[in-house]
């Protein structure tokens, strides 16, 4: 019989992005670039340091005058005097700090007030370099880690912003950040505007990630706005994998000059639509964003940036863990800690292969068969680019919607009725053997490793529990057996065309012969009878993927 071929319609938000990863920086110096570097800090680099030194003392000083004996201390905003002194002093001190660091600002566009625009989202976030957005929009509020106050002297700066503050000891931190937010956008003008950068991580700048929600759930009008560093040289961007914060900070010391390029965009009013739906309004933000800089939109987000340090650890290529989290979490209802687990079983079965992808052969020896024709359908349905291997976002997927779905009590429990052909509860390696063997069209298959690592209690039987906890923790089975199951009513459905009646025998198909055509009409009508085989037909869930 000629193999089955699967119609495999693909949902297209599960494409994978077209930037693969954002949090990586590989641009290195050249050798002539180090020489310059070199030549030019032996002068400029003491005499940055120097400066940014004094700079730094002076908005100390400034920003202890303003909070000195402050009524109220971080409760209540700050006013008259004290915030002049920091709208204007600071805000001045912080620009000439980058002046003389070497930084040349081009501002487009005009700064709203705070009643036009309470919320400030900056964007693509990509460096400590970033806060000139605070000395030019007057010295906002910012949201800064609470760890980040303690800190001598910068501790003091920051107070004097009266930041959001977060707790990461606090678990309902992130709500409790949400609700100041609002109540300060929603103060109609006592509390200063917030700068928010709402990707919540560095990037390259290659494109826009997954907006978090904080700075879109109070429901007032926000000002985009664009940062840019058009230089030959990049030695501002911090991500994930690249330079570390003091070589950003020694190679951007050492240049002439560092441009940089803040863009106030018009504000972004939200509909009514947008203000009860916070990830439209931030959505819809973002992509006008993306569209002024010309990048597409991805939806990574920090979680990712989790994954892939985690796969570093692992040995796989860091790449390897970015799934655009946010996105799959959502439509596949997955927990981070659950495609962590899942992870580590990659990692396990990819371990072979150098490129930290899964090939039909890694396949074949992590489930412990030899490659066969329901194996390679299997892996088709894995493999949803169809370059002949899986990457971990293609099997986060494919577990979830291939495996999960067929891997339920129903689907177990008629799994376990099946290779149970004498229906004494227990199934022996043999029977074992003989519906794996003839599942695969594989009459001589050794199957006694796998079935020692499903005998956990080692008597020589499989009891239901083994069965089914072997089966939970390997759902990749789940979906061997439904496409097993397709493939007895595909042959089954062509054996009836033909007017042949299958025969009645309850095992019959193993014992008599080991050929497929033979045994697939027999197994269905153990397990599925003809009134419910489209009941526990598994293709619809392959055609919704």
């Amino acid at each position: 019989m000629a193999p089955r071929v699967l119609p495999l319609p693909r949902q297209h938000s599960f494409s994978p992005p077209t930037v693969l990863n954002p949090f990586v920086h590989p641009g290195r110096l050249s050798a002539g670039d180090k020489l310059r570097s070199v030549l030019q800090g032996i002068i400029l680099l003491p005499l940055r340091v120097i400066c940014l030194l004094v700079i730094l003392l002076l908005a100390w000083l400034f920003a202890s005058i303003a909070t000195f004996r402050q009524p109220g201390r971080g409760f209540l905003p700050l006013k008259g005097w004290r915030r002049r002194i920091i709208h204007t002093a600071l805000s001045c001190v912080t620009r000439t700090g980058y002046m003389l660091m070497g930084f040349q600002v081009k501002v487009k566009g005009k700064v709203a007030s705070l009643t036009e625009a309470p919320i400030l989202v900056a964007a693509p976030h990509s460096s400590f370099f970033d806060a000139i957005v605070c000395a030019l929009t007057g010295m906002p509020s910012i949201v800064s880690r609470e760890e980040n106050l303690k800190t001598p002297v910068f501790g003091t700066i920051l107070s004097s912003l009266q930041p959001v503050a977060v707790s990461r000891q606090d678990p309902d931190s992130r709500k409790n950040t949400v609700a100041e937010i609002t109540k300060r956008a929603s103060s109609k003008g006592q509390w200063p505007q917030v700068l928010i950068f709402p990707e919540g991580t560095c990037t390259n700048r290659s494109c826009l990630i997954t907006f978090k929600q904080g700075a879109f759930v109070p429901r007032v009008p926000v000002q985009p706005v664009l940062l840019r560093y058009p230089n030959r040289l990049d030695t501002v961007t911090w991500t994930w994998q690249g330079y570390s914060f003091k070589e950003l900070c020694v190679m951007t010391l050492c240049q002439l000059f560092t441009r940089v390029e803040v863009e106030f965009l018009p504000v972004h009013v939200p509909t009514e639509e947008e203000k009860n739906d916070p990830v439209l309004f931030a959505n819809r933000v973002r992509q006008t964003m993306a569209n002024a800089l010309n990048v597409p939109v991805t939806d990574h987000t920090y979680e990712d940036c989790r994954l892939m340090i985690s796969a570093g650890q692992l040995t796989l290529p860091m790449e390897a863990g970015l799934v655009e989290f946010t996105k799959i979490s959502k439509k596949l209802n997955l927990k981070w800690n659950h495609v962590r687990e899942q992870l580590d079983t990659f990692a396990a079965i990819a371990s072979a292969s150098k490129g930290g992808r899964i090939g039909i052969e890694e396949f074949a020896e992590y489930l412990k068969l030899p490659v066969s024709d329901v194996l390679k359908e299997l892996f088709l349905l894995f493999d949803r680019n169809g370059d002949g291997t899986i990457d971990f976002r293609e099997y986060v997927i494919g577990l979830s919607v291939l495996c999960n779905p067929a891997n339920t009590e129903e689907t177990i429990r008629m799994a376990f009725k099946l290779f149970d052909m004498d229906d004494d509860g227990t199934i022996t390696e043999d029977e074992f053997a003989s519906i794996v063997q003839s599942a695969l069209g594989l009459p001589e298959l050794d199957v006694s490793l796998l079935f020692q690592e499903i005998d956990a209690d080692e008597t020589g039987k499989l009891s239901y529990e083994e069965f089914k906890n072997f089966a939970l923790k390997h759902p990749e089975y789940a979906s061997l057996f439904t496409t097993y199951l397709d493939l007895q009513r595909n042959q089954s459905g062509m054996l009836e065309g033909h007017d042949i009646e299958p025969p009645k025998s309850k095992h019959s198909p193993v014992r008599s012969t080991t050929s497929v055509s033979e045994t697939t009409p027999l197994a269905r009508n153990k397990v599925c009878p003809e009134g419910c085989e489209e009941d526990n037909s598994s293709t619809s869930d392959k055609k919704d993927d």
